[in-house]
């Protein structure tokens, strides 16, 4: 592949996994390539970096992909084929059969663990991943696993070994261990990256770069799917919340102190076109009061969207001091407000589990019932959606084929100040199986909102 080829593969790839790479920054990275020495494999990663990547969060991404587009190595990536090719090595046909190779490998690693040597253990590493990383020839289809590779290393059974050795007679259980430990577990998890990254290489030159990359690369944080997020990833949506609401909070803040003018301030005007003969060359306005609308939550916490309706209370409550009061009603079969759960200064992600235990919004088949929830919160809070009132309602619009309660729905729109359903699954799932989303959609305006830059977006709009 051709340089020019590989560079606009490589910014098609950025851009399909979420990163905003613009014609203009493009053509900046492909200028800093006639200036740069291509040999030099980190300067190309740096002037790319710098001209392509905006956020600290799409970094990982852009590695991702970098290493993919301009592998470090070809083929098996060493001088010399690796001691012993994989067919004189024995076959491992049980955990006490030696493998000499897979030993041998193992006292090399100790010795870079130790040292934290990560040149040699990039070396290592693609000289395991070429003995141990493919599968055998006999299978139906070849492919590459780390894991393969991660079983016959077997890194973790190395740390009681490399404590010993770092302590050195110094007492165990004390801060010295603790330590040696930490510093250990964080070479090991160097030590799993490169893996990773040695057997997406092997793939990419397999199957293709672009192939790969749309199964192996992680999107932005704020364009991850909440519903598909695995633990991990959830952690770092909720620490994502509070920056996000404190940045939306000050764009808000400036957008209604620069937003219209208030009324014509008539008598100022016509004073100060006293000095002009009488001319107004100047008007003068009445100092405009911004709006903060009341925002009235309905939120569906069923299993199927409890990550989405999580995230979303976690922002509406981080940006409540945009809106005059907040209430919030979960529902699942049964409907209860929730609000004294998210008192000030409480943690929302410890109120989401109170909420969970606690309230009752569970009747009898604990399966979401959209109807009857709409039905419940007309009649026992009829009160509560008025002409200042934002109504959202969050969940999927899968109400196992129950009641819609249709009338209802229409009746709070027509009352609130405005009203909005966010769904977290894909437009295109829309209307299939039990999904009412199209028919909801005509009495509630529905937007899709899968993840955080949808969300963020959306509340810009609400506020």
């Amino acid at each position: 592949m051709a340089l020019l080829e590989r560079h606009v593969g490589f910014l098609e790839a950025l851009r399909g996994a979420g990163l905003p790479v613009s014609l203009a920054e493009g053509l900046d990275a492909a200028r800093a390539l006639t200036v740069l020495d291509l040999v030099d494999r980190e300067a190309l990663r740096a002037a790319y970096a710098t001209t392509l990547v905006k956020r600290p969060t799409h970094r990982g991404t852009f590695d991702t992909l970098f290493d993919l587009w301009f592998p470090a190595a070809v083929g098996d990536g060493v001088a010399t084929p690796p001691a012993g090719e994989r067919a004189e090595r024995p076959l491992r046909t049980g955990p006490l059969t030696p493998d000499p190779v897979a030993e041998a490998m193992r006292e090399r690693l100790f010795d870079l663990l130790l040292d934290g040597d990560e040149a040699g253990m990039r070396q290592l590493v693609r000289e395991a991943v070429a003995a141990y990383g493919r599968s055998p020839a006999s299978a139906p289809r070849q492919t590459w696993s780390a894991y393969a590779v991660g079983s016959a290393l077997d890194a973790r059974t190395l740390m009681a070994g490399l404590l010993r050795e770092v302590l050195a007679g110094q007492d165990r259980g004390g801060l010295a261990e603790r330590t040696a430990r930490r510093a250990l577990e964080d070479r090991l998890a160097v030590l799993q990256q490169m893996i990773t990254a040695e057997v997406r290489r092997r793939l990419a030159e397999d199957a293709g770069a672009e192939r790969v990359a749309k199964v192996a690369v992680r999107p932005p944080l704020e364009h991850l799917d909440i519903l598909r997020a695995t633990r991990n990833d959830l952690a770092e949506l909720r620490r994502a919340v509070h920056p996000l609401a404190r940045r939306l909070a000050t764009r808000l803040a400036v957008k209604h102190k620069a937003g219209r003018r208030g009324r014509l301030d008539f008598r100022r005007t016509v004073r100060a076109s006293l000095s002009t003969g009488g001319v107004p060359v100047r008007t003068f306005h009445r100092p405009r009061r911004p709006h903060k609308p009341e925002l009235v939550v309905l939120c569906d916490v069923s299993d199927s969207v409890a990550s989405f309706a999580h995230f979303t209370l976690l922002l509406a409550y981080a940006l409540r001091e945009q809106f005059t009061k907040v209430r919030v009603f979960a529902f699942v079969d049964n409907l209860d407000e929730v609000t004294g759960f998210f008192a000030p200064g409480v943690d929302v992600g410890d109120a989401m589990k109170r909420m969970t235990s606690e309230a009752d919004i569970v009747w009898v088949t604990g399966r979401t019932n959209y109807g009857r929830a709409f039905d419940l919160f007309a009649e026992k809070y009829p009160d509560v959606v008025g002409p200042k009132t934002a109504l959202l309602i969050l969940g999927d619009a899968r109400s196992n084929y129950g009641q819609l309660a249709l009338p209802t729905l229409a009746k709070l729109v027509e009352a609130a100040r405005r009203a909005h359903w966010l769904n977290p699954e894909p437009r295109r799932d829309w209307d299939t199986g039990d999904s009412a989303a199209s028919t909801y959609d005509r009495v509630v305006p529905m937007v899709e909102c899968r993840n955080l830059a949808q969300l963020a977006a959306f509340v810009e709009e609400l506020a």
